[in-house]
Parts: structure tokens; C-alpha cells; sequence
């Protein structure tokens, strides 16, 4: 067995997925029950659903509690370059060994049945995470809440909701509400819930859910503030009052989540050690990065150059928000997206920001919008844009068209995954 890779496993377990997705957790649960019940032993959960900062919000509740020296897993997804990245024990990604041994095991006690990639790999990092000791766990939602393979955890710690919008309408439904309504799923009895900013409809969706599980509620604008006050942030509730840095993730947006993992540092620990770590020392890759080495750069010929895997038309609310702050400097965009993407809805808050797109697909994403389609959207929204075949294409066309710009490459993170990937 020692000879399988983690990747055979990986791709022998797509042979599983059912022909038809019924959205219930029973595949989860059957597995779950085979492996032993794993989510049973897990150390205290926090669990964090939502459509925007799910991941920046994690990694700065991560970087809090290791400030203060305790010890925490984290699951994650998508990955950018491998699987791994999803699994995270005590801060390290999980061991090509181990994590092929537990593929295997999760592999054969579902003995041939349906089962979804994600639902499998879930279960697998569950069991990773119950055999090796922390004091938390991080458990990032991959879609929606109520029946995503992730809400198994019956009694966590804290559960947590970043800012809802639209996205997945295809699984989550149509209007806030309803998107929402999934969302709140994760909320569980007398458990706090940690509620960032939201759209009247999701906070009275979310609060109705909440008084129903009798769940204490500490919602941003209710019992907690942040705001910015010059180059501090100032964070406030009932019994917390506390100036910190600006957080070094980058974007005014990176404030609300600031906020999140303050409100829920609160609740875990009294330590404003923790509210320090928190701001200054979460890692995110793929949000507002800049990269700093590697064959774009060097085709470039500069360093101006950023990545980011937003997605959503709040996903570019934020990002326009952010690059209206810096310098006028020319920005030119890489963009590749996925077709179950609002493309318009993305792009528009850019538009008048934006010199030029260059339109690319991802590269072996079965799902890619082809790089002629986003570029007609971009053309429609008045952003001069052409397509490419390549990233590679692209990028020379940027260097020789627009040498001295700001190049960000944006509009998923699987294209974000493939740029880390071919730029080390």
C-alpha cells in the first residue's frame, strides 16, 4: 500500500461519484459510521460557513490562537496547487504518507459505494484530524452549510457566518434569503454564532435560525463594531474595547474579517495576544498576494504583480474597493473564470478602473469559461479586452503592450492554483 500515491487514490476515488447528486449528508454519515465516527473524537470545532472571507477569517483565527501557543488543524478547499493545502495539521500540511494511508482507509470502508470527491475527502480529513492532538479545530464549509459534508459536528465550539451573497445559485437557490437559510444550517443549539456583516434578509435569516437553537448571538452592528480609525482598527463589544494594527492582509474588506475572528477570538480567549496575532500574523495565499519571484515576473520584467482567486460580483465589490485606495498607477487584469461564474457581476465594479483584460482559460479546468466568452463580458461592460490561448500568451502581450502597469491575475482560485504552481 506503501506504493499507492495520494494521487492515485485521489483519482480512483472520482470513479465513485454518483450519476445523480442527491443533496442529503447519508453518504457522509454512512462513511462516517464505517470509519468509526471519527467527528466524534475531534478536538473543540469551530466551524465557519459563508460566501466571502471564509478563508481570511480562518487563517487570522488560526494565526490568534497560535499566538497564544495553542495548537490547531484546519480544513480548507479548493486547494491551489495540491491537496494537501486542505489538510492542515498543527499548521503543517498533512504528510504525503499519512494522508495517503487515510485515503485508503476512508477508500475501503466505503467499500464501492457513490460517494461524492468531496464528501470522501471530508471524511478523510475528519479522521486525519481526530488521530493527531490540538486544541482546535478549523472547519471551513465548502458549499452552502445545512447538507454540505462538513455539518457533522454536533456539538462545536463556535460556529461562525462571514458575509453572505450570492453565488452557487445552482445548489443554494436564488435570492439571499434562501443562500442564507443554507448558510445558517451549521448553526447549532446553545453554540455561539458569530455573525459578520449581512444583508438585512441573510441577518434575519440567520437570527431567526439562531433564536430557534436558542444559540447566542453576537452579530457585527449588534454586539460587536470594527472599524478603521486612521492606520488602527478599532474593535468593540460589550466588554472589549481595542486598537490594533491595520491587518496585513490586504483590502478594506480584510477589516470585516478582522472583526470576525476578533468576535470569535473573544469567545474563546480573553488574551489580547491573541487579537495581535490575529491581525498581524494570518497568511492567505491567492488574496491580494504579491508575487515576488518567477517566470511571470521575469517576463514582466517588473514586481508590480498581484493575485487573487475573488470570484463573486462581491468578491470585485471588494477588489475594486481596494485598488480605488492605491496609487493611479495602470491596472491591467489576467482573468480567467469558471462558467458557473456571474462573469458581469465580477467584472463590473472593475470596469472603470481597469485599462485593459487579457482572457485566458484555466488551464485543465473541465469547467473554464473559454477565454473568448470573458472577454466578450468584459468588452460589454466597456473594459478593452482580448483573448489568449495561453497564460503564457497573455502575459507577453500585457509585458510588450503595458510594460509599466500594476498586472493582477484574477477571477478564480483554480487559476490562481496554476499560476502558484507554474511560478515557482
Amino acid at each position: 500500500m506503501r506504493n499507492l500515491s495520494s494521487d492515485f487514490i485521489l483519482n480512483r476515488m472520482m470513479t465513485l461519484h454518483p450519476k445523480v447528486i442527491d443533496l442529503t449528508l447519508d453518504r457522509v454519515w454512512s462513511l462516517l459510521e464505517a470509519l468509526g465516527n471519527p467527528q466524534n473524537n475531534l478536538p473543540k470545532v469551530i466551524h465557519i460557513a459563508g460566501t466571502n472571507g471564509k478563508g481570511s477569517t480562518l487563517s487570522m483565527l488560526r494565526a490568534g490562537l497560535n499566538q497564544i501557543g495553542l495548537k490547531t488543524h484546519a480544513y480548507t478547499s479548493p486547494h491551489l496547487v495540491r491537496f494537501h493545502e486542505r489538510i492542515q495539521l498543527n499548521d503543517n500540511f498533512i504528510d504525503e504518507n499519512d494522508l495517503t494511508e487515510i485515503l485508503n482507509e476512508c477508500y475501503s470502508a466505503n467499500k464501492d459505494r457513490p460517494i461524492t470527491y468531496f464528501e470522501i475527502t471530508t471524511c478523510a480529513a475528519i479522521l486525519a484530524m481526530s488521530r493527531k492532538h490540538a486544541d482546535y479545530v478549523l472547519l471551513e464549509v465548502g458549499l452552502g452549510g445545512r447538507l454540505d459534508a462538513t455539518n457533522v459536528i454536533a456539538h462545536p465550539a463556535l460556529t461562525v457566518i462571514t458575509p453572505v451573497s450570492i453565488d452557487h445559485e445552482q445548489f443554494l437557490g436564488n435570492t439571499v434569503k434562501k443562500i442564507a437559510a443554507e448558510k445558517a444550517g451549521i448553526i447549532k443549539p446553545f453554540c455561539p454564532i458569530i455573525i459578520g456583516k449581512q444583508d438585512k434578509n441573510a441577518l434575519q435569516v440567520i437570527t431567526e435560525k439562531a433564536l430557534e437553537q436558542k444559540a447566542p448571538i453576537l452579530a457585527e452592528g449588534q454586539q460587536w463594531r470594527i472599524k478603521q480609525t486612521g492606520d488602527s482598527i478599532l474593535y468593540e463589544d460589550q466588554t472589549t474595547t481595542i486598537e490594533l494594527p491595520l491587518p496585513n492582509l490586504l483590502g478594506t474588506h480584510q477589516i470585516q474579517n478582522a472583526g470576525i475572528a476578533i468576535a470569535a477570538l473573544t469567545q474563546l480567549t480573553g488574551r489580547k495576544e491573541a487579537f495581535y496575532g490575529a491581525v498581524s500574523k494570518a497568511k492567505w495565499p491567492a488574496r491580494m498576494q504579491k508575487l515576488s519571484t518567477g517566470p511571470i515576473l521575469a517576463t514582466l520584467g517588473h514586481s508590480d504583480v498581484w493575485l487573487d482567486g475573488g470570484h463573486n460580483p462581491a468578491a470585485g465589490k471588494a477588489l475594486a474597493n481596494y485598488l480605488s485606495t492605491q496609487n493611479k498607477k495602470q491596472i491591467v487584469l489576467i482573468c480567467g473564470m469558471l462558467k458557473t461564474k456571474d462573469v458581469a457581476g465580477y467584472l463590473s465594479p472593475l470596469s472603470n478602473l481597469v485599462k485593459f483584460l487579457a482572457a485566458v482559460s484555466i488551464p485543465n479546468e473541465q469547467n473554464t469559461l473559454t477565454a473568448e466568452e470573458t472577454a466578450k463580458s468584459a468588452n460589454e461592460l466597456g473594459i478593452n479586452s482580448k483573448s489568449f490561448t495561453s497564460i503564457s500568451e497573455g502575459v507577453q502581450f500585457v509585458a510588450n503592450q503595458f510594460p509599466d502597469c500594476r498586472v493582477l491575475i484574477c477571477g478564480s482560485l483554480y487559476l490562481a492554483g496554476q499560476i502558484l504552481g507554474e511560478n515557482q
